[in-house]
């Protein structure tokens, strides 16, 4: 179903300093359908944190995030975790368990946060796999898999599932270069379904050829969020 509102919205978002240890610093942003927001950042850490704040991970001190017009505050249990299921997340925190094969990770999001068949799940898993260059799913498990071929496998388990916002930690030293291709190309066909898409980026050449169709240019800082001139 189509969303007319915005994807992502931070009103005066300040998260709790004593919670998060972010710096208390109110945060505005909206993303509209179809927007692609590179936000540069050179710590990795502090990505993460304000991946977290818009996945409503993060408590607020005051202001709000929502998603999909929803505030994160305000939703019980099964409403928030159904909404978690509509975002796409690639992050440098390590999030792979090595009790399971890289397959069942890769799925597994999926199959607790939506109510879909595992058989449709496990299909287009094994599209997307082949799309960015596996020969199906890796079975092995995460631990014994190269840390380009992790790469490949966050980007999989990011794109499953058509979601409505992509949250994308910059992975541009891991990531071989025909996956790369499969990188951009994925980043599209969702911004054309209307996803909303946040890719963080430590260096201007990790998005280089993407930046004719980049629309939103930020910085993150620990002095704040702030827009870059001259996309």
């Amino acid at each position: 179903m189509a969303h007319d509102g915005p994807i992502l919205d931070l009103r005066a978002a300040q998260p709790s300093f004593d919670e998060s240890g972010m710096a208390p610093v109110p945060v505005d942003l909206r993303l509209m359908p179809g927007d692609c927001a590179v936000v540069e950042c050179r710590d990795y850490a502090r990505a993460t944190l304000f991946a977290d704040l818009c996945c409503g991970m993060i408590a607020l001190a005051s202001g709000s995030v929502r998603f999909m017009g929803l505030d994160w505050t305000e939703l019980g249990d099964r409403q928030f975790y159904a909404l978690r299921g509509r975002i796409g997340r690639i992050t440098r925190r390590e999030s792979w368990l090595d009790l399971f094969g890289t397959h069942q990770n890769i799925i597994l999001q999926q199959l607790h946060h939506t109510t879909r068949p595992t058989d449709d799940v496990v299909g287009e898993a094994m599209k997307l796999g082949l799309a960015f260059g596996f020969p199906g799913l890796p079975l092995t498990s995460p631990g014994r898999l190269s840390a380009s071929d992790l790469a490949r496998a966050a980007c999989v388990r990011a794109f499953l599932g058509r979601p409505d916002l992509l949250v994308l930690e910059d992975i541009s030293d891991m990531l071989p270069p025909d996956a790369t291709v499969a990188f951009l190309e994925a980043i599209t066909a969702a911004r054309d379904r209307g996803a909303a898409v946040m890719w963080f980026a430590r260096h201007a050449a990790s998005w280089t050829d993407y930046r004719s169709a980049v629309n939103v240019h930020l910085r993150l800082l620990d002095e704040g969020l702030f827009p870059v001139r001259g996309v």
